[in-house]
């Protein structure tokens, strides 16, 4: 959050549903990267795409220093990314299953 706003932790919760929802509401991969474009920066774009990336590249089972020699991703981003997919939200385990992505799991 930006240290000028004034918004309530309620408020950014509030703020942040209305995002969710209305990502959920998008129907094809086509909505959604026009949303994207619209919604981010190109860098912060590649950024998502970058993690993204990073996180098939996990599921394959390489080593950090391999994925940032592919990707030039920062071995810190590389490792905060395996800590969420591990320890998270669920969030990338649940897009994993439902994409192809996940269909190449490294066995454990």
């Amino acid at each position: 959050m930006k240290p000028n706003r004034q918004n309530s932790n309620a408020q950014q919760a509030r703020d942040e549903q209305a995002l969710f929802r209305a990502i959920v509401s998008l129907r094809t991969t086509k909505e959604c990267g026009n949303f994207l474009r619209d919604l981010c920066t190109p860098a912060e774009l590649q950024a998502l795409v970058d993690r993204w990336h990073v996180v098939e590249l996990l599921q394959q089972g390489l080593p950090y220093r391999r994925i940032h020699d592919m990707t030039g991703v920062s071995v810190t981003t590389i490792g905060r990314v395996a800590r969420f997919l591990t320890d998270g939200f669920g969030g990338y385990r649940v897009a994993l299953e439902r994409t192809d992505s996940g269909n190449h799991k490294h066995s454990h």
